[in-house]
């Protein structure tokens, strides 16, 4: 059997990361494994796997944390692993952007299967974190950061996920329907003026100018680009 597929296994009980880790190694994937939140999402940037296995029960940080944090800046396949058998808790993480949940315990050959129909059905690109960095700008999506010349600049929710979002398309014209979409949902499409002040606003903080834009420039009745380097 063979597969170049990286899997990342965060589980704070080294059992079931040994037994997971043995029981994917038979099936010729590559395995990393964290016993934090934090380790984990720092292995997810560093080697970008192709499907991540979370536990919820962690030391350092809820997993419903994990998954909205790497959430933010990455598609990548999510498969729950639970003790808690809650069809809330279950809905809620499938809303927040799990792909699928699985209650310990649990049969090795069904997440197996689980596994390859997540993998299967993932997004032909995986975004990845990015870091921008043109000496007076600095924005590093994963850590959350943003300085303006070394010095750190705070940010509100949406005006970093603006950000985020058109760097994420560095170069592209993202269109302004697929921005509000991501940041205020599909019922609020028709809600153009909520993005003008929100952009004024990001804009004001990074030193950007409508007018003459370094950064953020505005296509006129289409969308937003963030200007690449």
């Amino acid at each position: 059997m063979v597969s170049n597929h990286k899997i990342l296994v965060i589980d704070d009980e080294p059992k079931i990361r040994r037994f997971i880790e043995i029981a994917l190694n038979t099936q010729s994937y590559d395995v990393f494994l964290a016993e934090t939140g934090l380790k984990g999402i720092q292995i997810m940037i560093e080697k970008t796997p192709d499907l991540v296995i979370l536990d919820l029960g962690l030391p350092d940080m809820d997993g419903y944390e994990v998954l909205k944090e790497i959430r933010k800046w990455s598609v990548i396949p999510i498969i729950v692993l639970s003790a808690r058998p809650d069809e809330n808790q279950k809905v809620l993480l499938l809303d927040a952007g799990a792909n699928d949940y699985v209650t310990k315990p649990f049969n090795i050959q069904e997440l197996f299967a689980r596994i390859r129909v997540a993998i299967r059905n993932r997004p032909i690109t995986i975004d990845v974190p990015q870091v921008f960095n043109d000496g007076y700008l600095y924005i590093n999506v994963a850590e959350h950061i943003v300085k303006i010349n070394n010095i750190v600049i705070s940010l509100t929710k949406k005006e970093f996920q603006l950000l985020a979002f058109l760097l994420k398309s560095e170069g592209q014209i993202v269109e302004q329907a697929d921005i509000i979409r991501e940041l205020w949902g599909n019922t609020h499409t028709e809600d153009t003026h909520y993005l003008r002040i929100l952009t004024k606003k990001l804009r004001d903080k990074i030193g950007d100018h409508a007018s003459t834009p370094k950064y953020i420039t505005t296509i006129s009745g289409v969308g937003l680009r963030f200007e690449k380097l």
